[in-house]
């Protein structure tokens, strides 16, 4: 399936426990909030709402709950109670993250779903997308580096998301439009 990881991989984190991955996510939520910590005050009234971000080809979704001073992020097996759900592969909502995506043509393409507050979905896109986040950023790298890591991690991901079949890089960061990340 197009951008899915291997069944492989799939079924090992299945193994694996969620705490040591919830605990890696939690660091990386924290590292870009507080380099863009305008974020939950983009979502305006949508601040305080539950999103599960669930990647489909791995076996847990992200549960997030942004707020003014920082973003409640838990990882479970299956989220019961949200008001919005994004889903796609792994691969697909990073991509949506780091700007290689437009979540608009992801979603026309059927390679991106969602479900409940749409408005809700939309204004974290585009929180998202205002945020300008980049893998060096996320990581915390000292500004020094940060163009070094970016280009390394484009050419990485951009091999990963050939080998997975995913869908062509769209969004305004896209290396289709010559831009990369920065």
């Amino acid at each position: 399936m197009r951008g899915h990881l291997p069944p492989f991989f799939a079924n090992a984190a299945g193994l694996l426990p969620l705490q040591p991955l919830e605990v890696m996510a939690r660091h990386l939520m924290t590292n870009a909030m507080a380099a863009r910590p305008s974020f939950a005050a983009r979502l305006g009234e949508y601040c305080g709402r539950t999103f599960a971000v669930d990647p489909v080809d791995c076996p847990f979704v992200f549960v997030l709950m942004p707020q003014d001073g920082g973003t409640h992020l838990s990882v479970v097996r299956e989220a019961e109670h949200f008001d919005a759900r994004i889903a796609a592969p792994l691969v697909v909502l990073l991509g949506m993250v780091d700007g290689t995506y437009d979540g608009d043509a992801l979603f026309f393409s059927r390679d991106l779903s969602i479900e409940g507050d749409t408005e809700a979905v939309l204004a974290l896109r585009n929180a998202i997308e205002n945020a300008d986040l980049d893998l060096s950023t996320v990581l915390g790298f000292p500004q020094g580096i940060q163009g070094p890591v970016n280009r390394a991690a484009r050419q990485v991901f951009m091999r990963v998301r050939r080998l997975l079949d995913a869908p062509e890089d769209s969004g305004p960061n896209g290396v289709a439009n010559g831009v990369g990340l920065s």
